[in-house]
């Protein structure tokens, strides 16, 4: 690598060649297996690999396919994962990004779920219990850096306020939506005066005609899925709530949690205990953390679940956002640089820090912090990710064995 790469500063010259596959795979997989530390970690990762190792693309349009997955719904990192790997190896390539960016963290949960009947006695139930503990810590981690970005001003906190009592009285999937929107309403009226924040340009090969075949598809699903359901098959039942919850996450992976909690712990297909359970582990693996979606699938109390529940569980949460970032892209450019669109989503992702607020209190906390010694658990937890900066695989280590103290002192 030349000095210039080493700084991380990228030529101009970008490799505009077509790439195959099989090596799109090979760099994800390498990522999948590396990945630690959550989606602005993942980007991290992806610029080092692909702007200024490989030069698939240069800054400016890497920042701006970032600008775009950050304004859609979906999981950002891995909706950029798989356009890099449309732009390099076509459709193809977009589906090799993907599967080699998910699957080493979807096998090691599907792993988990597998043995987590395993753990049974006080040590079982100590390490259970430790990684609901450290879900509390993720969660206000990712409260407290989310609203520092996304609800800084007077404006977009009151907008997160609001959300969190719209929360308080219509609870589940229909108040977290309703409260996205009426944060994206508020923002259209509060959050015009911030700066323009587009840049850069994105070049890609996809026509409009078929972005907006995606776009149609996204909404047909959407709507279409619960009325399918009500017919009653299992798997599609499973498909619409994984479907619907992929759909409406705004600002990152660790929305999905209250999304996920009012789909699969309320209707009683998951216990409380084994959601927040796999949440934590989910904390210890590489890649995406929409992964913990396989364990869900797995664990489900009605069928199908085990391999068939993971699969199908994976591949609805994913797949709204792959389809939205497929059918952006050729309107991207246009969109972006409106003042309207961008104050709307200013406002909706005000209105995500409230949802996740809600969501540390209930399920996370009551469900893992029942005395004043998980409390001090969950908060040197929350102190080493934050102040320490530890990577989370690691806190999730000491705060699992920090759960089997407790469990042996009690």
């Amino acid at each position: 690598m030349s000095r210039k790469e080493a700084l991380g500063e990228v030529d101009a010259n970008v490799d505009t060649k077509a790439g195959t596959p099989g090596e799109v795979f090979r760099v994800f997989l390498k990522l999948g297996l590396t990945s630690f530390g959550g989606p602005i970690a993942h980007l991290g990762y992806f610029r080092d690999e692909v702007v200024v190792r490989r030069r698939w693309i240069d800054d400016a349009g890497y920042a701006d396919l970032v600008a775009l997955c950050q304004f859609l719904p979906g999981p950002a990192s891995s909706q950029v994962g798989f356009a890099l790997g449309l732009m390099r190896g076509g459709p193809l390539g977009a589906l090799a990004a993907w599967t080699a960016f998910t699957l080493p963290s979807a096998l090691v949960l599907l792993i988990f779920a597998y043995g987590a009947s395993a753990f049974a006695g006080t040590l079982g139930t100590g390490v259970l219990h430790g990684l609901k503990i450290v879900a509390v810590a993720v969660v206000a981690q990712a409260v407290w850096g989310m609203a520092r970005t996304l609800a800084p001003d007077r404006e977009r906190a009151a907008i997160a306020v609001v959300a969190v009592l719209l929360m308080a009285i219509a609870g589940g999937a229909l108040g977290q939506i309703g409260a996205i929107v009426l944060g994206a309403a508020a923002g259209l009226w509060l959050c015009r005066a911030a700066p323009n924040s587009a840049v850069g340009h994105l070049h890609v090969r996809i026509s409009r005609g078929f972005g907006a075949v995606c776009l149609i598809a996204f909404v047909v699903l959407l709507a279409g899925l619960p009325v399918l359901a009500e017919a009653g098959a299992a798997g599609i039942a499973l498909f619409d709530a994984f479907y619907r919850s992929g759909a409406l996450v705004f600002g990152g992976g660790h929305v999905v949690l209250p999304l996920l909690q009012a789909e699969v712990v309320q209707p009683g297909w998951v216990s409380a205990d084994a959601f927040l359970a796999g949440y934590g582990a989910a904390q210890a693996v590489p890649g995406p953390l929409f992964t913990f979606t396989a364990y869900l699938g797995a664990v489900m109390r009605p069928e199908p679940n085990g391999i068939i529940g993971a699969a199908i569980a994976l591949v609805g949460v994913f797949l709204p956002g792959l389809l939205l970032v497929v059918g952006a892209l050729p309107f991207w450019d246009a969109l972006r640089t409106r003042p309207l669109a961008q104050a709307a989503m200013r406002g909706a992702n005000a209105a995500v820090v409230g949802v996740l607020g809600t969501a540390l209190y209930d399920p996370v906390w009551t469900s893992a912090v029942h005395n004043p010694r998980d409390f001090g658990l969950a908060l040197t937890a929350f102190v080493l990710l934050t102040v320490w900066r530890m990577p989370p695989w690691i806190v999730v280590a000491l705060t699992a064995a920090g759960g089997v103290v407790l469990a042996l002192a009690s």
